[in-house]
């Protein structure tokens, strides 16, 4: 059994477009805000609830950054899986600030762009699959499932 997981998946849509900056290692990195929401039917009085969480998410991988910097704009629904990380940095006040953010390390995160093409946001599929998958981190899109149909399976079964 695993000692411990941490995995965090959002299906949403990004608040403003993709926030590129240069590290002084010369990496880029990326940060988005991603809204999730849920709505329901209020049972006393019948009136449409709605609540939206916004979830910060920082990109370290080289080439999700480029993705992102490329095809993600306000507004693209995206799939995103990270793990989740607080830091703390000090505010101009002085006072000490916690922050948790979804982040996306090289060989550790995935974005899927869920859109539609033609629907006037981001289309396409990329993600950057785990080291198992691939080493040299690159984005792929999804593959096609290749079923074979059930009647060529059932021809001769050894049991």
């Amino acid at each position: 059994m695993a000692g411990s997981i941490n995995k965090v998946i959002l299906v949403g849509n990004v608040g403003n477009d993709p926030e590129i900056k240069s590290m002084q290692s010369g990496d880029k990195v990326c940060n988005l805000s991603i809204a999730t929401s849920e709505s329901w039917k209020d049972k006393a009085t019948g009136e449409r609830k709605e609540n939206t969480q916004w979830h910060r998410v920082v990109v370290f991988n080289q080439n999700l950054v480029n993705v992102c910097e490329n095809y993600v704009k306000k507004g693209a629904k995206l799939y995103v899986e990270g793990q989740l990380e607080t830091r703390s940095y000090e505010n101009k006040d002085g006072q000490k600030v916690y922050t948790t953010e979804v982040v996306l390390r090289p060989f550790r995160g995935e974005i899927t762009m869920l859109d539609s093409k033609g629907s006037g946001a981001s289309s396409g599929g990329f993600s950057s699959p785990g080291q198992s998958d691939y080493n040299d981190g690159g984005y792929a899109a999804p593959q096609k499932s290749s079923r074979t149909p059930v009647s060529e399976l059932e021809d001769e079964i050894p049991f």
